[in-house]
């Protein structure tokens, strides 16, 4: 048989598209030609191939080679088809005779001696694979990984040699069972270790119980950074979908997903220094995933937010609005989920005092203008809690610590406001929009009077309004209230647009006034 035909995966965003390896041998001037958009490390493979095909013991036939890798249109990348070609060349030389080869899908690299070398993206792969009905042959260091999630049966090798003794017939399958996951726990700072800044503890689960964006605003050493940090401990545990969807992601980066596997939700920090591709993903050719995917159905923190480059930051405004980032190449265009949580926080001013209660801060009001104006309005206007924090006072900061909630028990109260939400209309508050939006979040007559008035004073876009709405909705929910009422519309006004403390009491009395 001059012609085999091997089954493959491709890697294309957090998705694994089919990829028929066509291997065919003629007459003719010796060599090796592949076609089918392959790229350089593709091409390469024929080295490696021949290399680990004579290490092994086999023939390299002395014949015109032909590999096509379909379909033709779909770009090729990396060393993940080396074992498939070798195996095409030694099933159509006839020096491998297999009868199940087409149930089969191989992914892995090959090293010159033949042993197999992994890969990365072995979970999306497994996935895909299980979903076709065949087997997936891929290397043992892969094997944990692609059998974390799903039930694929998954064959494990670690050389060239031992997949072509379990594809002829002389050994038994044996089907890689995965070891008990072990995770260390995660050493998440507790609520109940916060010393005051109850409203900020409140914004916390508010933000957490509708998927919802916030900012805190204050001094240096007010606590937002410990605050924000103690987010993910209060966030209820990934769902099997939303397990499936940010394993897939880290593995594409080669992170390990053990912690996704266990219902984790990620939290991602990044630096003021992260550029534009680091931040929303991208690349020359081949885009990868950025900070914002790897934070999907997770936390993305911004610590200082004022210091990174307006350009990079508004970057995220499509992205906090769809879930989704959508990367544009010459090559390819790829989307990776990107729906993630974001708390930032942020000084008031360049020096940080403003408005501290002290006489210390330095900066003209120019200053200080310039300062917040690097964080655009449109950006502003998509951060639905918005909360003044100020520090505390050394009384208050060096007595004991009071009888406080903590994490557990703030998490209960999040995840039975998460379970109303999935219950009424299939999803967090924070994608509320629309002919949902009006439904879920119908407000009295009095009610609507307020928000008239609030949106008047207050400046607020028609998105703003919304996202008032939301955190209304959401604060009904933590309270298990089927309408949302009066005081639950002004604690919402209440996180809206407080950017200094002045603005936070003045917007308290007008409420309480209305």
């Amino acid at each position: 048989m001059s012609l085999a035909i091997v089954h493959s995966r491709a890697q294309l965003g957090i998705t694994s598209p089919s990829v028929t390896v066509e291997v065919h041998l003629s007459g003719g001037l010796p060599g090796m030609a592949m076609v089918g958009l392959p790229e350089t490390a593709v091409k390469e493979s024929k080295e490696r191939v021949r290399s680990a095909l004579i290490h092994a013991g086999f023939d390299f036939p002395q014949r015109r080679i032909t590999v096509n890798l379909a379909p033709a249109d779909l770009p090729k990348e990396g060393g993940r088809y080396d074992l498939a070609i070798a195996l095409g060349i030694l099933q159509a030389s006839g020096q491998l005779k297999s009868r199940t080869l087409e149930q089969h899908e191989i992914v892995a690299e090959l090293a010159l001696s033949g042993e197999l070398r992994p890969i990365r993206g072995a979970l999306p792969v497994s996935l895909a694979c299980g979903d076709a009905g065949r087997t997936l042959i891929l290397p043992a260091s892969n094997a944990d990984e692609a059998t974390l999630l799903g039930e694929t049966p998954v064959i494990a090798a670690s050389h060239l040699l031992d997949v072509c003794r379990y594809l002829s017939g002389k050994v038994e399958a044996t089907f890689h069972q995965p070891d008990s996951i072990s995770v260390k726990p995660t050493n998440l700072p507790d609520l109940a270790d916060v010393k005051g800044q109850f409203q900020a503890r409140r914004a916390l689960e508010v933000a957490a119980a509708g998927q919802l964006n916030l900012l805190f605003t204050g001094p240096p050493g007010s606590g937002k950074s410990l605050l924000a940090a103690c987010l993910p401990s209060i966030l209820p545990e990934l769902t099997l979908a939303e397990r499936l969807e940010v394993a897939a992601v880290h593995s594409l980066v080669g992170l390990p997903i053990q912690h996704a596997c266990q219902g984790v939700r990620p939290f991602r920090a990044v630096h003021h220094t992260a550029s534009a591709v680091a931040l929303v993903g991208g690349g020359a050719n081949h885009p990868r995933p950025g900070e914002i995917s790897l934070a999907t159905q997770g936390v993305l923190f911004l610590d200082e937010m004022p210091e990174f480059p307006r350009r990079v930051l508004d970057l995220m405004r499509e992205p906090m609005e769809t879930g989704k980032i959508l990367i544009s190449r010459a090559l390819s265009k790829i989307e990776y989920p990107a729906a993630f949580q974001l708390v930032a926080a942020m000084n008031p001013c360049p020096c940080g005092h403003y408005q501290d209660g002290t006489d210390r801060c330095i900066c003209s009001p120019d200053q200080i203008r310039r300062y917040q104006g690097r964080v655009s309005g449109p950006l502003m206007d998509r951060i639905d809690l918005q909360l003044w924090v100020s520090a505390l006072s050394a009384d208050t900061l060096l007595q004991p610590s009071a009888a406080a909630e903590s994490s557990e028990q703030v998490r209960q109260r999040v995840s039975q406001a998460r379970k109303r939400q999935e219950q009424r209309q299939g999803f967090s508050n924070r994608y509320l929009q629309g002919n949902d939006l009006e439904t879920h979040c119908q407000l009295g007559k009095e009610t609507r009077d307020i928000l008239l008035k609030a949106m008047k004073r207050m400046h607020l876009s028609a998105r703003g309004c919304h996202r008032v709405l939301r955190v209304a909705r959401t604060l009904a929910d933590l309270d298990d209230q089927e309408r949302i009422q009066q005081y639950h519309l002004l604690e919402a006004l209440a996180f809206r647009g407080l950017d200094t403390k002045q603005d936070h009491e003045a917007v308290q009395q007008t409420s309480l006034a209305e």
